[in-house]
């Protein structure tokens, strides 16, 4: 995926098995964050700073969504754990993941698997890609989404 290229349209189930599909956000501007998996170490660090920022990120009329290989009732647990107020989509098949090509061969272990490499993806009101933070790094990443997030609003002004 590359800036200014389309989204590839999806509709997956969140958190509470409720089918959400990327074109119901049309006209916002929507963040969306691969991660490999809920509950793990980076993930919930990741997935907490985006919680801690998720007010002013709304502030600026983004839709934040979380977006993993688990299923949705792992998807459930770690967001009752850790008080997370947006939506986490499971995408169990990978599909989401490889349309949007962020399943990779990684280094697990010395052994190379096919994962999840954490990227975010900024989607304009148009479905087109506006911005990619790719291979991120899980602390300070949502301050550096919603700066960006913030500046992008005032470009549009």
């Amino acid at each position: 995926m590359n800036i200014n290229d389309k989204a590839p349209d999806f509709t997956l189930q969140d958190q509470n098995g409720k089918e959400l599909s990327l074109k119901d956000f049309r006209g916002k501007v929507v963040v969306l964050y691969f991660y490999p998996r809920a509950d793990t170490p980076g993930c919930t660090i990741e997935s907490c700073e985006f919680r801690d920022t998720y007010k002013p990120i709304q502030g600026t009329g983004a839709v934040l969504l979380g977006i993993s290989p688990d299923t949705p009732q792992a998807q459930k647990k770690f967001q009752e754990k850790f008080s997370l107020p947006f939506p986490l989509l499971a995408d169990a098949d990978k599909k989401v993941a490889d349309a949007f090509g962020v399943l990779q061969e990684k280094n697990m272990y010395g052994k190379k698997v096919m994962g999840i490499v954490r990227t975010t993806f900024i989607i304009g009101p148009d479905g087109k890609i506006q911005q990619i933070f790719p291979k991120v790094k899980p602390e300070g990443h949502a301050e550096e989404v919603l700066s960006y997030l913030k500046s992008s609003a005032r470009g549009a002004a």
